[in-house]
């Protein structure tokens, strides 16, 4: 749920069963979120955020709202480039290395390029979208690789190397990207 603020523009506002008091962070997105329990009425949640406001402001780095928008457009022309590329470019390396995955899943997470799971999943940022292509296929050959060895172990990056042989150079270059938007 969304709740619209002058001050801090869009307010992201998740009720949770297990909460047990009103909590305020900063989403992915940079914008004020609110973690409420579930019974919480609507009324109290502008009430509580007004009584709060000096602190927030003082406590939380929030993004400018103006910047919000477009940051939301940047998220959604890098999905639309992602959906088209990622999963093929997957499916690609998967095929070619004999690799077996469950699904593919696009994500926009602020500090991962990607992630594979213990039920095979295999995550990856949509920020892949703005790095140079031979960054965006070791992250999808070192997530591929965990499907083998869900550690960084010797016999992982033996795996890894044996499919990109300059993945320690790749992997120093990819430190000089972030995921986040």
């Amino acid at each position: 749920m969304l709740i619209e603020d002058k001050e801090f523009g869009e307010v992201i506002v998740r009720k949770n069963a297990l909460s047990r008091s009103i909590k305020f962070s900063v989403s992915t997105s940079g914008r004020l979120q609110m973690s409420v329990p579930n019974h919480t009425p609507n009324f109290l949640l502008k009430k509580y955020l007004n009584l709060n406001r000096k602190n927030i402001k003082a406590k939380l780095k929030l993004a400018d709202p103006s910047t919000q928008k477009t940051r939301d457009y940047q998220k959604k022309v890098l999905m639309k480039k992602a959906k088209a590329y990622l999963p093929y470019r997957l499916e690609y390396y998967a095929k070619l290395y004999d690799y077996k995955y469950a699904k593919c899943k696009l994500t926009h997470a602020g500090t991962r390029w990607g992630s594979c799971s213990s039920n095979k999943t295999i995550s990856l940022n949509i920020g892949l979208m703005k790095i140079p292509e031979k960054l965006r296929d070791y992250v999808i050959l070192h997530e591929l690789a965990h499907l083998n060895h869900m550690d960084h172990s010797k016999a992982f990056w033996a795996e890894v190397g044996s499919h990109d042989k300059n993945y320690k150079n790749h992997d120093k270059k990819l430190k000089m990207f972030s995921p986040g938007l």
